[in-house]
């Protein structure tokens, strides 16, 4: 029987190559998105069923927790229970710290941070019960690393990770695997917005000359929610290219 995958911001860049990929291997996979894209994400269901993928959708702000109780309840009801948690949801509100506004901070940390509680508290005692979960939490470089203009962020990432250790030590006598995936610069819709100099820039800064593709992303996730990977858990896996190495 498929295993039964949620990714939060599932229908972004990185979101649908996660999708993609978990569905090729065999998981129903449900995406999650926020309540103002229906649309987007209606939009997003017939493109992947063109390609020929039958992948759910499901709206909900991760942001709260009474939305993400209401959407993980439907989701175990239509569906059955979440057997993989991709927490991928997040969002940015770059500004320097000395001109950081304090909503800029509470919006980033709820939807990047908070969501991981809110979400993987839907599912974990089931995950503990069963006897199997796997939960990949997307964090990133600069939450590793930090960046100008980015505290919020590198914050709200850097705690994905603690998260990450802390489940990994409560989940591992369960069969429950938790671990984090720390993507570098990867080539979406938003980085080719880029003026080309600043991508440019980014790029020479990279040993390996390029961007990430969403699949390099996505790959290493589908590893880690193998079977193969059943041994590895509160791992931090960066996908970085070589830009940051620690």
């Amino acid at each position: 029987m498929a295993r039964i995958a949620l990714v939060t911001g599932g229908i972004g860049g990185i979101g649908t190559s996660i999708c993609t990929r978990l569905a090729q291997d065999g998981c129903r996979v449900v995406a999650n998105h926020h309540p103002s894209e229906v649309d987007a994400a209606d939009e997003w269901k017939k493109a992947r069923a063109e390609e020929g993928y039958d992948i759910a959708t499901f709206s909900a702000d991760v942001s709260s927790f009474e939305d993400s109780t209401r959407m993980v309840k439907e989701i175990t009801e239509q569906f059955g229970p979440v057997e993989v948690l991709i927490n991928c949801a997040g969002i940015t509100r770059d500004k320097t710290f000395r001109k950081m506004e304090a909503a800029q901070w509470q919006a980033v940390i709820n939807v990047n941070l908070n969501s991981v509680f809110n979400v993987t508290r839907q599912v974990w005692e089931g995950m503990l019960e069963r006897g199997f979960g796997r939960i990949i939490n997307i964090s990133s470089v600069n939450g590793q690393r930090g960046q100008f203009g980015q505290a919020n962020y590198a914050a709200a990432k850097a705690g994905m990770h603690g998260v990450t250790m802390t489940l990994a030590q409560e989940g591992a006598s369960k069969g429950v695997t938790v671990n984090t995936v720390s993507p570098g610069y990867v080539e979406t819709a938003m980085t080719l917005a880029m003026d080309d100099d600043i991508r440019n820039g980014i790029i020479s800064g990279i040993p390996m000359r390029r961007m990430a593709q969403p699949s390099d992303v996505s790959s290493a996730i589908a590893f880690l929610v193998s079977d193969q990977a059943a041994y590895i858990t509160g791992a931090n896996l960066p996908v970085n290219g070589g830009l940051f190495m620690h």
